[in-house]
């Protein structure tokens, strides 16, 4: 690349990347980079066989882990279900009351409005709802490990 002297700068430029001896660079030799090989041998995430910090592994422990992910589950299934049915119930009201269509609110059709200020408020009352009864499971699950 020259200025607006004639001089080159030091930099190779980007349209010409053989540069000024007439060969490409030596390209960097390939490495494989994984993280089995960092912290030891690899292992899941999650490991239900030792719930407890190192040492304090124990088969109660295991099983109130299981315990606990098992009531989690339930629980983000239950509330799955609920706020499904919930849902098909209000979208079936609207289709079986054919009147709703035909109301018109500030230019906007009734049912419309009402799926907008119905189905928000009943996703946001599931959302809360769950993220509660999770707290609620979790803090059990403490309790429980602290008195063992």
């Amino acid at each position: 690349m020259t200025g607006e002297s004639g001089e080159t700068s030091g930099r190779p430029d980007a349209a010409d990347p053989i540069g000024a001896g007439g060969q490409l660079p030596p390209r960097p030799e390939r490495v494989r980079v994984t993280a089995a090989g960092l912290g030891g041998p690899a292992r899941p995430a999650f490991d239900l066989r030792s719930p407890a910090p190192a040492g304090r592994a124990t088969e109660p422990s295991a099983v109130y882990v299981r315990s606990l992910i098992r009531s989690q589950l339930r629980l983000g299934i239950s509330a799955a279900i609920g706020f499904v049915v919930a849902t098909v119930a209000f979208v079936l009201v609207l289709a079986l009351v054919p009147d709703l269509s035909a109301a018109v609110v500030f230019g906007v059709p009734a049912s419309w409005l009402l799926l907008g200020f119905g189905l928000y408020p009943l996703a946001l009352t599931v959302a809360v709802l769950y993220v509660r009864a999770a707290a609620r499971n979790e803090a059990r699950y403490r309790a429980l490990t602290v008195d063992e």
